[in-house]
């Protein structure tokens, strides 16, 4: 009945999630769900299990949500994020313009620009390009896709995502986690994905397909409103889609250097304190019970990401602060965007925690650690599974580390593998199956590009999870054969 019981409430939580019921509700309803079946005590798990757990996550990761979300609508408030898709449009134009929006996507997101920010700037771009390109208007979602969504979001090392963040204070790593491995993976997600994009636009061309209806993009005010959208995006990604249309625009664009320059003190800033700074500081005060009794290595990863995303949004301010209309209009949704993305994964992370505290869980637990090809195999299959389910990178990544990560930990160790490559494999397999059809983000481009899944989905799916599953199983075999590096 216990095992009964953990398939009922994840059927409820995934139906009615796609529903558009918000997460906040479903979560805690299906977790009771799961412990009424096993006989547990349903209050205790309510208050002890799912709220200790939701609170937790919260403690460790709401300050990356909120400095994310507040960086992300500065700098497309400011101009900064169309400067820089200007850019690309320039220097690359029409003859490639499926490569100059996949790489203004990526160069934002890498950035620590929020992943919907980049989706409502980075769609005109693509618009124009492949309207002047003569390219079909059904592959824009791909190409912003393949930009955003893949490699900058799980396998770039040094990427501030919170997926990247995640895994650091479970294995004690960096967001420099693996970086060969990163680099090897990005190369193939994005080498596949440009291949595919191509191959459709030859295909297209010879058909004599061209761009296609020239309707108008929908506007973040056209789906502010939409509240099904609204709370499948939040569970997925760390913006509330309803603020982007709150804040004014500035009515200038900043020059080009000034518009990336806190995108390059984020890359630089992480960096220096991840590998230098940090690991030369004297941090043992940190294990001294006011301070929460953990070790440097569990919250130096963050601490670096949190910095890195703080001198940005200072750089921002100082460069082109100024050019905001309405700059306590832009803040305060910027750090609004942040609360309802954060809670509802902590809500996801809250059910995952009452789950794993089932006694009926250790079978499912037992099932995936016997998986065989060794303990990088079963986590891949352990996150891959869990962000499908959830329709959400970082919901299922944190749920699978809460319940078994400390175990891989422990296997890792037991045969010398480093945790870097532990970080790595998790990070890529949380980013493959989550882009199924209802994922929040997937639905949200198709309607921000005016297009729907049975014209885009396809091409989604090759250059969002087939690309990266190839992706994963390099990294897991390099990973097994050679370690990480």
């Amino acid at each position: 009945m216990g095992l009964l019981g953990i398939l009922v409430g994840l059927s409820l939580l995934i139906w009615l999630a796609f529903k558009g019921w918000s997460v906040l509700l479903l979560a805690p309803i299906a977790a009771v769900v799961a412990a009424f079946f096993s006989s547990e005590p349903l209050l205790a798990h309510w208050t002890q299990t799912f709220m200790r757990s939701a609170s937790g996550f919260l403690a460790q990761f709401f300050p990356i949500f909120l400095l994310g979300a507040l960086f992300g609508k500065l700098m497309e408030d400011t101009g900064s994020v169309s400067a820089i898709a200007d850019y690309m449009t320039e220097k690359l134009g029409t003859k490639r313009a499926i490569l100059a929006v996949v790489l203004g996507g990526a160069v934002v997101t890498y950035g620590g620009v929020s992943l919907f920010v980049a989706f409502f700037v980075i769609a005109p771009m693509a618009q124009g390009l492949f309207r002047a390109a003569s390219i079909p208007r059904r592959l824009m979602p791909a190409a912003i896709m393949l930009g955003t969504s893949t490699f900058t979001m799980s396998a770039m090392p040094g990427t501030p995502s919170i997926q990247n963040t995640i895994p650091m204070p479970f294995f004690g790593t960096t967001p420099f986690a693996a970086p060969g491995l990163g680099i090897i993976a990005s190369a193939i997600m994005l080498a596949f994905g440009l291949w595919w994009l191509a191959r459709e636009e030859a295909a297209a061309k010879a058909r004599g397909e061209g761009f296609g209806d020239d309707d108008a993009l929908k506007s973040a005010a056209d789906l502010a409103d939409d509240e099904t959208l609204r709370e499948r995006a939040t569970a997925s990604h760390e913006f509330d889609p309803a603020e982007i249309a709150h804040g004014e625009v500035a009515a200038t664009r900043p020059p080009f250097w000034s518009a990336a320059a806190p995108i390059v003190v984020v890359i630089l800033v992480n960096l220096i304190l991840s590998l230098i700074v940090l690991p030369r500081l004297d941090l043992s005060f940190l294990s001294k019970p006011e301070w929460g009794g953990v070790s440097p290595a569990a919250v130096t990863g963050v601490w670096s990401v949190l910095t890195a995303l703080t001198l940005a949004i200072l750089t921002v301010l100082a460069l082109n602060g100024r050019r905001l209309p309405d700059l306590r209009g832009t803040m305060d949704a910027g750090v609004n965007a942040s609360a309802l993305p954060a809670i509802s994964v902590a809500s996801l992370v809250g059910f995952g925690a009452v789950v794993a505290a089932l006694p009926a869980f250790a079978m499912v637990r037992d099932a995936v650690l016997g998986i065989g090809g060794g303990p990088l195999v079963s986590l891949a299959v352990a996150t891959n599974t869990l962000a499908a389910l959830t329709g959400s990178a970082s919901g299922g990544l944190t749920i699978a580390l809460d319940a078994l990560g400390s175990t891989y930990l422990q296997r890792a160790a037991e045969i010398g593998m480093d945790p870097a490559l532990l970080h790595r494999v998790a990070v890529i397999g949380s980013g493959t199956l989550d882009s199924l059809p209802h994922n929040g983000a997937v639905v949200t481009l198709l309607a921000v590009c005016g297009s729907t899944h049975g014209k885009s989905y396809k091409d989604i799916f090759m250059v969002g999870i087939l690309g990266a599953i190839i992706a994963l199983v390099v990294v897991i075999v390099l990973g097994s054969l050679v370690g990480s590096f």
